[in-house]
């Protein structure tokens, strides 16, 4: 409650503050700030007159969610999610074009707007939760002090073996792998999206972990220690050498670089992910949604275009 008593509409009762009472049309810094400060109070008499409120102020309302949704304070992010989906006022294609256009790329705020952009009425929030859980579960059994490999081994443990995460072999181009909420809630998926759901947990122990997308195949690299290491979240965790890595490239008639075992930009792991859903979706013969991941793809590319003009 950091700035409820700052916020005259938010005052009093919930029952005092019905919604959409409040009708007043201006937005100040002031009050911004205090709207900034109220969005993660669980309250409902608050919950219900920010709502209220947001509601009065129409576009501008929506302007500012957007912003702290699109922000780099994530769980500010969340909430602001939150009451734009309760609002709907949200359309979530357009949504994530305006991220893509944004360049402010971070691994999990896009995945979860791509996959809104299927299923508008994903709980981000239970996604968020979900990977919060299982973060928490390697918490508890990771013994200090520790390396980043014993680390990661207890992050294979509770994926894999706890929670059965696996690669979808039998269905591998079912357009659901790709999802983030979809593989949360069915524990499998392709390379890129069991690479992903690892990223997000480590990034909440503090674990760091890079995307690798390799020709053909995508993994996790580490680059902390005197030798990189590979994680292969599609092979259960099973970690690599740059010489098995390599190796593998080649037994599958390619000419492999070092360069490929470099790290891959958040930008070109959520554009993958939309080429691999242009194919996927062309292969189910849901043209529709094979050309909308297409654009996708295509704005990708047009931001990176413009940027490095």
């Amino acid at each position: 409650m950091r700035a409820y008593n700052a916020l005259p509409e938010l005052r009093g009762n919930a029952r005092s503050v019905p919604f959409g009472a409040v009708r007043s049309t201006t937005f100040s810094r002031s009050e911004r700030e205090a709207l900034r400060d109220l969005l993660d109070d669980s309250s409902p008499v608050v919950r219900r007159a920010l709502i209220a409120r947001f509601t009065s102020l129409g576009a501008p309302a929506t302007a500012f969610l957007r912003d702290v949704a699109q922000g780099t304070n994530r769980h500010l992010a969340w909430h602001a999610q939150w009451f734009l989906d309760e609002l709907r006022l949200v359309d979530p294609v357009a949504e994530f074009r305006g991220f893509i256009r944004s360049l402010h790329y971070e691994l999990e705020t896009g995945a979860l707007l791509l996959a809104r952009t299927v299923r508008p009425d994903l709980a981000a929030g239970e996604c968020c939760a979900k990977l919060d859980a299982i973060a928490a579960r390697c918490r508890e059994l990771i013994v200090e002090p520790s390396s980043i490999r014993e680390k990661c081994r207890v992050v294979n443990r509770v994926l894999y073996h706890d929670h059965g995460f696996h690669g979808n072999v039998e269905h591998y181009t079912d357009p659901d792998n790709s999802f983030l909420d979809q593989v949360l809630e069915r524990h499998k998926g392709i390379p890129i999206s069991l690479s992903i759901v690892y990223l997000l947990v480590a990034q909440r122990l503090g674990l760091e972990l890079e995307p690798v997308g390799l020709p053909g195949h995508f993994m996790i690299g580490c680059y902390v220690e005197d030798r990189p290491f590979f994680i292969d979240a599609f092979d259960g965790g099973v970690f690599r050498t740059p010489e098995e890595i390599l190796a593998f490239l080649r037994a599958h008639d390619l000419s492999p670089k070092l360069s490929d075992l470099a790290p891959t930009p958040v930008r070109e792991v959520l554009c993958r992910s939309c080429r691999n859903l242009v194919n996927h979706y062309e292969a189910a013969g849901d043209a529709d949604r094979s050309r909308l991941f297409a654009s996708f793809v295509a704005d990708f590319e047009a931001a990176y275009e413009r940027h490095t003009l």
